[in-house]
């Protein structure tokens, strides 16, 4: 197959200027140029932004979330024809070594039944947290291979799949949009490769730290068990989670606005119902991964 043209999306809240500027010398110091480059600004003008030639910038007057963001990118990148395959990234992420689009346009050479790549994460001493491998087993963050999921924070996107699958869900905002999408593909016949020699570095966070997690986290895993899973999953995923979340709680007001959250996805509008066959639950099962974890 001839090497796919690449596109970047990035979505920014203007809140880390110097990460962001970094971010960007670090795409443009790669050996393969991307065919273009989205930036978005999620309720931000990007007037304060130098970019390269090659970089679009495209500010929102209303923050659309994490998903809206980037679908307002993708969306571009899609209409334009221009690229085959979509790298996104978050804005304070790095792209440590400079041949990491090279080795995104070969994979999605030698595979086309490849829909998605995740990168691997790393902090800025080369550690990657536990959480940030997709697979349940995690002792080893450099075992290559085919997962059911990946992380937001770096990874690359095939155009023809996102025409067949669709965006991402928008109304998601923040948490769960990467499960919503990987279960899309994989019910698609597509594959996910977690690639660990693409390092995206980023700085160890946790995802509490905004005031919005839990109550996003509980109500958009509730939309996804309503969107995504055979009917007779959907009591025992929830109740799988219910028991995790509430082992590793560890605060009160956490607490209340988890299960907040959860009551909001029981009772508002998910979007469109779409459950996976039964033979994509068999799929992510021999992968290592069942839809109820």
């Amino acid at each position: 197959m001839p090497l796919p043209r690449l596109g970047v999306v990035i979505v920014t809240m203007g809140t880390r200027p110097r990460e962001l500027e970094a971010l960007l010398a670090s795409v443009d110091r790669q050996d393969v140029p991307a065919a273009r480059v989205v930036l978005i600004g999620n309720a931000t003008s990007l007037t304060d932004v130098d970019v390269a030639a090659n970089v679009t910038k495209v500010p929102l007057e209303e923050n659309l979330g994490c998903p809206g963001g980037r679908n307002a990118g993708l969306e571009m990148l899609r209409e334009s024809g221009e690229v085959d395959a979509v790298i996104e990234l978050d804005d304070d992420g790095l792209l440590i070594d400079s041949d990491v689009f090279r080795k995104v346009q070969q994979l999605f050479a030698t595979d086309p039944k490849l829909g998605i790549i995740g990168f691997r994460v790393a902090d800025e001493h080369g550690h990657t947290e536990r959480r940030w491998v997709p697979r349940l087993r995690a002792d080893d963050p450099m075992r290559r291979g085919l997962v059911t999921a990946f992380l937001g924070g770096g990874h690359a996107l095939s155009m023809p799949m996102l025409r067949q699958i669709g965006l991402w869900p928008a109304e998601f905002f923040f948490g769960h949009e990467e499960s919503d999408l990987a279960w899309r593909a994989l019910d698609a016949g597509l594959n996910i490769l977690y690639e660990p020699t693409l390092v995206l570095q980023h700085p160890m966070t946790s995802p509490a730290r905004h005031a919005v997690y839990y109550r996003f986290t509980a109500r958009n895993r509730v939309w996804l068990a309503r969107r995504r899973l055979p009917a007779p999953l959907v009591p025992v995923y929830l109740g799988v989670w219910i028991l995790l979340a509430m082992m590793r709680m560890r605060s009160l007001t956490g607490l209340r606005a988890w299960w907040g959250g959860f009551a909001e996805g029981v009772r508002t509008p998910c979007g469109s119902r779409r459950a996976m066959r039964w033979r994509t639950v068999w799929r992510m099962t021999r992968l290592g991964r069942p839809p109820i974890l």
